[in-house]
């Protein structure tokens, strides 16, 4: 049997541990164990990946610390792995379709990704307007924000410069 190790997809190993912490509290060695054992021995998560993912998690509010070393899903971890899944029953909706037409799992895979490379890419483009657009509007607050500085600090220095000339006049004054 071969080993997937290093192909999970990135974030899948944050949403598993979510679940698997919803099913009962557990330690990142039980953590490590059930993953070997449910993948039949193809997926084993390192410590390396684990533990500084339980620290994130921790820090983040999702999961917290309980006896014995265990880590157990808080409110909040579980309303953010809710977030995930309508996105996991559509992939599986659209997997079954596939395959039922007749698509290889590799096919399958290979137009679902294309498919989110292309919602990435149409996102990416939409930010971009987005901040284009934005950044107008904020250059322009910021210009005129600098604009009303620079007069205020201009009409400072002319009052000070009234005031000073206001000053010498009576010391002249004096002086004669």
């Amino acid at each position: 049997m071969r080993s997937v190790m290093g192909v999970m997809p990135r974030g899948f190993t944050r949403i598993y541990v979510l679940r698997l912490l919803k099913e009962r509290p557990m330690t990142g060695k039980e953590i490590i164990e059930e993953s070997e054992k449910r993948s039949g021995g193809e997926w084993r998560p390192s410590p390396g990946l684990i533990y500084p993912l339980l620290g994130r998690l921790v820090r983040e509010g999702l999961i917290e610390e309980v006896e014995g070393g265990r880590f157990a899903i808080t409110p909040k971890g579980e309303k953010a792995l809710e977030q995930y899944l309508p996105l996991q029953d559509q992939l599986w909706r659209q997997i079954r379709l596939v395959t039922r037409l007749g698509l290889s799992a590799i096919t399958t895979g290979k137009l679902l990704a294309e498919e989110a490379l292309n919602r990435l890419m149409l996102l990416s483009e939409v930010v971009h307007d987005i901040v284009k657009e934005s950044s107008k509007g904020i250059r322009r607050n910021l210009y005129a924000r600098y604009k009303e500085f620079l007069k205020s600090e201009l009409q400072r220095l002319e009052s000070m410069e009234r005031a000073e000339e206001g000053e010498e006049e009576p010391e002249r004054e004096r002086e004669q």
